[in-house]
């Protein structure tokens, strides 16, 4: 007799092993492997199997483009984030913190598309149609062609797709829904593997775009196993506290589009709205105040205008504090030392804290000018002017070196009523906002 091959699987990370092991070397669970039977292998061989082909190679000469069509969510931060608009015969994944707004968001959608006339069915596996109701109801969300569905079997939501022609699919969420020729729990690594692999089959069959939403772990990933984002064709993720009204859709993988580019979303008595004056939002207009300075960031083609504040407090321990919220630790580090070695600023028995308003983080290294800017404005107890802004990258030398994109940031600036800027470089379009150049940090001394 043939014998008997055994196989262990991670349901964190979902990788596969031939023996049992105690501790993951890829995620680091613990006790978290489990032994498949022989249809799960067979289910694991067929999902890992997908990309391959038996077609010959073609050389890329010969290939013809195919045209990628679009149609609008008529939502105009949600096209902007995925590139201009639905893909038909895409596949997305929707992740957030619980309570950000992913299902509000999607069931507004899907009553955009539905009062176009195409037909859009959601999926619940974690309400009833009762409370989706209710929900479309506060939403104003109610139309024909918008259809209900409450269950968490895999075969009963095919039928209900062959029944009907739809064109936008809503599954909330991947991880309630589980397959009856699959013994393992719903959102198990080996259930959501399947059903991914089923979902991609109807969206590139049937040619429905399927928009699917994802829990996400304490770690703030998407859980499941990491297959699942390989094998959609968008990734978003949802940032932002419950609590707070903004909330920021971000794109980190899009076979369609840029990843680059953000949606910022309101939220409102009717739903997860565009938010359509977001320039004042990340800056308070009000009187100058020591520790808070001005700078542009860009997110893909937009400029943000954000307010970096600083607080500079003399430390009561032997380890000074150094706290960053929405910026890099270690970049503020590295500048705090700069600040001590080119500038002379004695910081070492000083607590110093940084706090991006509105919820962004800052990726992009334009903000360390208005960085600097704002700790000594708060180590000096002196306040700068809200009519100005920071923009420039400093190095470890000490220099300002040029931000991608500058004729933009200024042309934002101006438009928020900005009347003077600090960059490292002159503009090469001619503006009203006066310029000082500040190719060294030792000149930000001096225009103090």
């Amino acid at each position: 007799m043939a014998k008997k091959k055994v196989l262990f699987e991670c349901q964190h990370c979902g990788l596969t092993t031939p023996k049992w092991m105690g501790k993951c070397t890829n995620c680091g669970a613990w006790d978290s492997f489990v032994e498949l039977n022989e249809h799960q292998q067979e289910v694991v061989k067929q999902t890992k199997s997908t990309t391959s082909s038996s077609a010959k190679a073609v050389s890329i000469n010969d290939i013809v483009e195919e045209e990628v069509y679009r149609f609008s969510s008529l939502d105009d931060e949600l096209d902007n984030v995925l590139g201009g608009g639905i893909v038909p015969g895409s596949l997305t994944l929707i992740g957030g913190s619980p309570g950000v707004g992913k299902s509000t968001l999607l069931l507004k959608v899907g009553s955009n598309i539905a009062s176009t006339g195409k037909d859009v069915l959601y999926v619940t596996g974690e309400e009833s149609a009762g409370q989706i109701k209710l929900r479309a109801n506060r939403l104003k969300s109610n139309h024909d062609s918008l259809y209900l569905l409450s269950e968490i079997r895999l075969e009963q939501i095919l039928v209900e797709l062959e029944h009907r022609k739809y064109d936008f699919l809503i599954i909330d969420s991947i991880q309630t829904i589980y397959s009856e020729n699959i013994s393992s729990a719903p959102g198990s690594v080996t259930q959501v593997r399947q059903i991914t692999f089923e979902l991609m089959r109807i969206a590139k069959e049937k040619d429905i775009a399927i928009f699917i939403i994802g829990h996400i772990t304490k770690e703030g990933s998407i859980a499941g196993p990491r297959v699942l984002e390989h094998m959609v064709d968008t990734v978003l993720y949802f940032e932002g506290d419950s609590s707070q009204e903004l909330r920021i859709l971000r794109g980190f993988k899009n076979r369609f589009g840029a990843t680059s580019e953000i949606g910022v979303f309101e939220m409102k008595a009717e739903g997860l709205v565009s938010a359509t004056d977001i320039a004042s939002r990340f800056f308070n207009r009000n009187s100058s105040q020591s520790g808070s300075a001005l700078t542009v960031i860009m997110e893909g083609s937009r400029p943000i205008i954000l307010e970096v504040q600083a607080l500079v407090s003399e430390s009561h321990t032997p380890n000074a504090k150094r706290q960053a919220t929405g910026f890099d630790n270690n970049r503020l580090n590295m500048l705090l030392a700069l600040l001590e070695r080119k500038l002379e600023i004695p910081l070492s028995g000083y607590d110093v804290f940084i706090n991006i308003t509105g919820g962004i983080k800052i990726t992009e290294t334009a903000a360390d000018l208005a960085i600097l800017a704002a700790i000594i404005s708060s180590f000096r107890d002196r306040a700068i002017s809200k009519e100005t802004i920071f923009i420039g990258e400093v190095s470890l030398v000490g220099d300002v070196r040029e931000v991608y994109a500058l004729d933009a940031r200024l042309k934002e600036a101006r438009m928020q009523n900005i009347t003077k800027a600090l960059v490292s470089k002159k503009p090469l379009e001619k503006t009203s906002i006066k310029t000082f150049i500040v190719d060294e940090v030792t000149k930000l001394l001096e225009w103090y």
